[in-house]
């Protein structure tokens, strides 16, 4: 275990060594990058003591010693991260530090002090860093408690880094403080520990913002250190692997232990030379540690920008003039799967795609569709094993001058594609491109989504406005119809009386200009305009009670105030004639209708009163004004009350019911003499 502990100890100095000089290169002269780099400094000294302690064999108190000053220097840069400090004089000013190094100074003397009293025991040391680990840990504790979460963000691999080690020694300590001594296996460990949390320490050192302070670390040095780590870490397994094989392998122990190590180390050369798994490393940390290449804020506001200022013919077309800017390319199109076969254009611009294309699409849509991937047709060419289970036809691509395809999912349902060539600065898709690719590529989608359904909307309105006309049309065809059927109905009876004559043919006139009207109407597409005159009331109401007195039973008139309004007085008739109607077929023959007509200064009261079956308060509320809703089975349309309330409600006037089942109903319609039409 000496020769691991010092494998782990050398390769922990080299390490920070490089770590301080990165720092140095840097040039920060903040008060934060100037202790880093004594704190780096610090470990690298007590890392190479460590070394030479287990090469030399001279007492450990002096490696101790040396890390109870490390601890304190990275405890200091941990209270520097919670200060202002401008300068290093001013560093000892601040109390909090000062308190620090002044009680970590003390106890540090009173230890040793009392360890060389007591011939040199480690127990009162052990203790000593029991203390200042645990020390440490409170400080790293509040200070990510105390930050928000940008800061929290810059911050916490230094805090995982420093926490790591602290509890690790916590845990040595306590364990050499219980049993008298220390276990060399675990400090041995220690070379190890220390260099596993570089990469962290490099990774808070680029991040980590104190005023001006900016530490910059390249990626590329993240990487290299990342893959320093996972080496040393898998060869120290292998090693402790090596050490059990040549401990219980007898004789041949030895022999089959380098053989072993010989063995795992070709694995790791083919591994770290394996571009996949570099590749696969690059992005990883690059996703997690490093901050985005494109501000998605920015970019987020720059196609919402685009969406309200792009000028185009369609909405197709302004999602590809979009996609294709990201790209920058001059040539696109759009392309929406009908079905895993069929395929529409869109739009397109540039590329003339034809019939030819339809198998390559039917290919593409089943890979993008399964696995959600962008495809580079560049990348594809040189490197077809990123793209499996594709079988992209590179001539073909090319001939339709196609370079990059984006599916497009609104939600999880695969929609179709953006199909993109002509690109001006052609480079290769990173992670960072392709997601951005995406995000844009979803949000064209939904804003496809919205302005289609929004023209199905309009175009169920169109349908929904012609089949609520069409009603509304039938309704007055079937009023037509009863007037010209009870002019048969009593033709025989009273075929005749001069005065059945001339009523017949007022009924055959208003039948004409209603039909006249309905035929407008038809070939407008849109209800008539109603024409407005003025009308006495009570003469319209007399004319529609002798109409509706052909049956039983019959309309009683009470009341009747002559008043004139200027109304359109075909509508007005249509609905006194279906309220009347109405009356009359909820009431029995042996029942009696009645209707009043009274009238003041400004507004004129029409009372229509049955001893019929009536309603229910619930019924008025929930279904008598609904348009459609009728309780007449096959011989009702259900808007006759409707149109009544409609009509009476766009003049300002109102139409109020009371009712009681079983006891009859009254309507009670009140209209202005200067009716103001909405």
């Amino acid at each position: 275990m000496e020769f691991v502990g010092q494998i782990g100890f050398s390769l922990s100095f080299i390490a920070y060594l490089v770590f301080t000089l990165l720092i140095v290169a840097a040039r920060n002269k903040s008060v934060l990058a100037k202790w880093t780099i004594v704190s780096a400094l610090s470990t690298t000294f007590a890392s190479g003591l460590s070394f030479l302690q287990i090469k030399m064999g001279f007492s450990l108190q002096w490696v101790m010693l040396a890390d109870g000053f490390k601890i304190a220097c990275w405890s200091v840069m941990v209270l520097i991260c919670n200060t202002e400090l401008t300068s290093v004089r001013k560093l000892f000013s601040n109390y909090h530090i000062r308190q620090y190094v002044v009680i970590s100074t003390l106890l540090m003397v009173s230890c040793w002090v009392a360890t060389y009293f007591l011939n040199f025991s480690y127990e009162y040391l052990f203790l000593l860093f029991i203390v200042l680990n645990l020390w440490i840990l409170v400080l790293i504790e509040q200070l990510y408690r105390s930050a928000d979460d940008q800061i929290r963000w810059a911050i916490w691999p230094l805090i995982i880094a420093l926490a790591s080690v602290s509890i690790f020694d916590f845990v040595l300590y306590a364990q050499a403080t219980m049993v008298g001594g220390i276990d060399f296996n675990f400090w041995y460990s220690r070379g190890f520990i220390a260099l596993a949390i570089v990469p962290l320490l490099l990774i808070s050192t680029r991040r980590v913002k104190n005023g001006s302070v900016r530490i910059f670390v390249s990626r590329q040095v993240v990487f290299y250190s990342s893959i320093l780590m996972i080496a040393g870490i898998y060869l120290l397994v292998m090693a402790l692997a090596g050490y059990v094989i040549n401990y219980i392998g007898g004789e041949w122990g030895s022999f089959v232990s380098i053989g072993f190590l010989i063995f795992s180390g070709i694995v790791l050369v083919t591994l770290l030379i394996t571009d996949t798994l570099r590749k696969k490393l690059k992005v990883f940390i690059a996703k997690n540690f490093f901050a985005n290449r494109y501000e998605y804020r920015d970019e987020w506001l720059d196609l919402i920008e685009k969406i309200e200022t792009t000028s185009a013919e369609s909405y197709y077309q302004m999602a590809t003039q979009i996609m294709m800017s990201k790209l920058g390319a001059t040539g696109g199109a759009i392309i929406k799967k009908r079905s895993e076969m069929q395929f529409d254009v869109k739009y397109s611009k540039s590329l003339a795609l034809s019939e030819a294309f339809d198998l390559q699409l039917t290919l593409i849509s089943q890979f993008c569709q399964n696995k959600g991937w962008i495809i580079d047709v560049d990348e594809y060419e040189l490197t077809p094993s990123m793209y499996p289970e594709l079988n992209l036809d590179i001539d073909l691509c090319r001939s339709f001058n196609i370079e990059t395809i984006v599916p497009i999912f609104i939600g999880k349902a695969f929609y179709g594609l953006f199909v993109v060539g002509d690109i001006t600065e052609k480079k290769q898709l990173n992670w960072e491109d392709r997601d951005l690719l995406f995000a844009v590529s979803k949000q064209l989608g939904n804003f496809i989504s919205l302005h289609e359904a929004n023209d199905e909307l309009a175009e169920s309105k169109q349908f929904d406005a012609f089949n609520r006309m069409s009603a509304f049309l039938v309704h007055d065809l079937k009023n037509v119809q009863a007037q010209l059927a009870l002019i048969t109905t009593n033709a025989e009876k009273h075929r005749d009386n001069p005065e059945f004559i001339d009523d017949v043919f007022e009924t055959v006139e208003s039948a004409t200009d209603r039909l006249a009207k309905v035929l407008t109407q038809l070939r407008n597409k849109q209800v008539a305009q109603s024409k407005k005159k003025e009308t006495d009331i009570a003469e319209l109401v007399n004319k529609v009670v002798e109409q509706r007195n052909v049956i039983k039973p019959k309309v009683q008139i009470e009341k009747l105030q002559p008043c004139l309004i200027e109304v359109d007085k075909d509508t007005l008739y249509s609905v006194l004639n279906h309220l009347i109607q109405n009356a009359q077929e909820a009431t029995n023959e042996d029942g009696w209708v009645k209707v009043n007509v009274l009238a003041n200064a400004d507004i004129i009261q029409v009372t229509i009163e049955d001893n019929g079956s009536g309603m229910s308060a619930e019924f008025i509320k929930t279904r008598l004004f609904k348009p459609f809703d009728t309780t007449k089975g096959n011989a009702g349309m259900g808007i006759g009350v409707y149109e009544a309330k409609q009509f009476i409600e766009s003049i300002a006037g109102t139409i109020k019911v009371t009712s009681r089942e079983e006891h009859g109903s009254i309507f009670d319609i009140r209209l202005p003499i200067k009716p103001q039409y909405q």
